[in-house]
């Protein structure tokens, strides 16, 4: 299932076919599409086509090419049709200093008075950016402090630019470019996007990706660039299928976001088991507290699942590459469930893992390494600092300031008794010496060490 965020169905390219291209949409797993409008006729146009069609959806707005043909009057008019049910942003507006069809000046005026009106509507923006990325940032933090946000369509900036309108609240959404062999940079920025403020769109029907880069771009076609930031982030296509979608409610308020609380879940081919949400630190860097959601998966627990509860939720484990005991806390909180149900996991030959923070024996007084021999087969440790000092900073654990240290050594004891052991950083290089925490693992620890990004969980 997935939704192409921005695509242009008013356009004559679609006259003759219309109906055949969302069908054919439908088929190809593309479960809704937001069509974007431009200038005043084609709002109208684009409106008139998502009522039509029950999948379709339409925004409301005037492109920077055309702002100077903008006026109070259809400033009204548009006002009136954004009331109108199907419509669920306002856009595209924006900047455009590449085309330069209309002064900068009007544009950046119009693009002002157009962000006030969103705002006043409580619609999120869809926005168009080219060769404008600075005044475009100075113009939102200056006008435009919405709790319903809005898109960067179409990106094509670098990772810094992207950081930006991320920390103002923007989604980014990828087109067709992605794909291309030489979209290097492009594909840096959607392989380090934050999974929950990334959307996919065609901008049918320009910018066709590969391997139909030429033809006509419809929406269908949306599936190429999904499967390329699938393959760029090492997840499926369904897990970005599921992502987008909801990150399109989220955003948009299409589709369904009914999912319940999550035991267990799926990323890539492997399942993860939500053991609890409980932790023995509070991480600055942890998410839970205000996104329940990993990979579109909710994973807010009302209560600690019991040991039938979990076994009844992971099924056939056969079908999966492993099984990880992670989820949204510190798993070994519940030792004893983590140890029969990797028990009945081993009795099936299935491979498990353990995403642990390290504190599991002073949790539980003793230590509890030999307890797991021969039930994990692969355990990560969060080190996630290079010194005592750092680590109670970032991490905030509930226990004394020897934590560190203890970490340290659950890491060394482990390796007497799992067989793969490794531990992991966050990328913060502002906060984290990670060549100190490379040289600690190396060293003194002798496992290896993964570097996990930022914001991007799971």
């Amino acid at each position: 299932m997935l939704v192409d965020s921005h695509a242009h169905l008013d356009m004559p390219d679609f006259d003759d076919d219309l109906k055949e291209v969302i069908t054919r949409a439908k088929k190809n797993g593309i479960e809704h599409i937001i069509t974007v409008a431009s200038d005043y006729q084609s709002n109208l146009k684009g409106l008139d086509i998502s009522k039509r069609f029950k999948n379709v959806y339409a925004t409301i707005g005037i492109h920077p090419h055309d702002a100077k043909d903008a006026n109070e009057k259809k400033y009204n008019d548009l006002t009136a049709l954004a009331k109108e049910s199907k419509v669920v942003a306002w856009g595209e507006i924006g900047l455009d200093y590449y085309r330069d069809y209309c002064p900068k000046e009007i544009q950046q005026r119009e693009f002002i008075k157009q962000l006030h009106i969103a705002k006043d509507l409580n619609l999120p923006v869809v926005v168009h950016s080219r060769d404008a990325e600075s005044d475009i940032l100075k113009i939102i933090k200056k006008e435009y402090s919405s709790d319903r946000g809005g898109v960067i369509h179409c990106f094509s900036g670098d990772r810094k630019l992207a950081r930006e309108f991320l920390n103002q609240g923007f989604y980014i959404s990828i087109a067709g470019p992605v794909t291309y062999k030489n979209a290097r940079q492009l594909q840096e920025v959607a392989r380090q996007i934050p999974t929950e403020r990334l959307l996919v769109e065609t901008d049918c029907p320009f910018l066709a990706p590969e391997p139909v880069r030429g033809k006509r771009n419809e929406p269908s076609f949306v599936k190429y660039t999904a499967e390329k930031i699938a393959q760029l982030k090492r997840l499926s296509l369904e897990d970005i299928g599921r992502i987008v979608t909801l990150n399109s409610y989220s955003l948009f308020g299409i589709g369904k976001n009914d999912q319940k609380e999550k035991i267990t879940y799926k990323i890539r081919n492997s399942l993860y088991i939500n053991v609890t949400n409980r932790c023995t630190n509070n991480c600055v860097f942890c998410s839970k507290n205000e996104d329940p959601y990993v990979k579109g998966h909710n994973l807010r627990l009302y209560q600690d699942p019991s040991i039938e509860e979990i076994l009844r939720a992971v099924g056939d484990p056969a079908k999966y590459d492993e099984v990880v005991f992670c989820g949204y806390g510190e798993p070994l909180l519940r030792l004893d469930v983590v140890k029969e149900v990797a028990k009945k996991l081993k009795e099936k030959k299935v491979k498990t893992r353990l995403n642990t923070n390290g504190q599991g024996n002073l949790i539980h007084k003793r230590n509890i390494l030999p307890e797991l021999k021969g039930l994990i087969d692969s355990i990560s440790i969060s080190l996630n600092a290079e010194s005592s000092q750092k680590y109670y900073e970032l991490c905030r654990p509930q226990f004394h300031n020897g934590t560190y240290e203890e970490v340290k050594g659950f890491v060394i004891e482990a390796k007497k008794h799992i067989p793969e052991v490794r531990v992991s950083i966050v990328d913060m290089p502002s906060e984290i010496d990670i060549r100190a925490c490379e040289k600690i693992a190396e060293k003194e620890l002798g496992v290896p060490l993964r570097k996990r990004l930022y914001n991007v969980v799971g």
